[in-house]
């Protein structure tokens, strides 16, 4: 289907149910149309292939099956009222093979409680530095929070199962935890908040739309992840 699928997306990410959204590598012009529809704040950070944008995102629009990723990408968090987002850093992790971002936002609730959340796309395993790319991350993202719970999440590119040490060390090493599957990589990590639903990807159906003519249209490749965690 070569199409754009902004508006696809953001009826099933308004439709479900959360208070704060981490999306990794999504388009950058995505955030003021997911923000508006999912009457959500947001903050993004620029990762690779944002060289040229205009002219990648007019390309994006007239042929999006040609450019692919090729458009740009960016980490986004988005948060949904009466929370608000009253603080952002963004930190960049890695330059080659591609640029990795981390994105930090302090969120406050209206009752004046504070958390902060972490979004990432760290590098592919082939490069070999993803544990010791999780692990700078979450370093930077404690010393923003300070003594505020956290949520570090994202696309890790780590498999517990297959990379053990690395979940242990950021557990041992910075109250991270609980992954989210043995084979995922996609995580929602949390340190000084109640863990109320553990992490878990949702099934493929919960990311797939009905086009006219019955086409079901996948809208992504990673299973959504998601959480409940209560802010002490």
């Amino acid at each position: 289907m070569n199409a754009p699928l902004l508006r696809e997306f953001a009826a099933v990410l308004a439709g479900w149910e959360w208070q704060v959204a981490l999306l990794q590598e999504a388009p950058p012009r995505w955030l003021g149309p997911l923000g508006n529809r999912c009457r959500a704040s947001g903050v993004s950070a620029l990762t690779s292939r944002n060289l040229a944008a205009a002219v990648r995102a007019a390309a994006a629009k007239w042929n999006p099956d040609l450019i692919a990723s090729n458009e740009g990408g960016s980490n986004i968090v988005l948060v949904r009222a009466p929370a608000r987002i009253v603080e952002v850093q963004r930190i960049v992790l890695a330059q080659r093979p591609e640029r990795r971002r981390l994105l930090l936002a302090r969120v406050q609730t209206p009752d004046g409680r504070r958390l902060v959340v972490a979004n990432m796309h760290l590098s592919v395993p082939s490069t070999g530095t993803g544990h010791a790319e999780a692990l700078r991350a979450a370093g930077h993202a404690l010393r923003f929070a300070r003594e505020e719970p956290l949520i570090f999440g994202g696309d890790l590119n780590l498999r517990p199962a297959r990379e053990p040490a690395a979940f242990d060390d950021l557990r041992e090493r910075h109250g991270l935890a609980p992954p989210t599957a043995p084979g995922s990589i996609d995580h929602l990590l949390a340190r000084d908040l109640e863990v109320m639903a553990p992490p878990r990807a949702l099934p493929p159906e919960e990311r797939e739309v009905r086009e006219p003519g019955g086409l079901r249209v996948r809208l992504s490749d990673h299973a959504p992840v998601m959480g409940t965690f209560g802010v002490r």
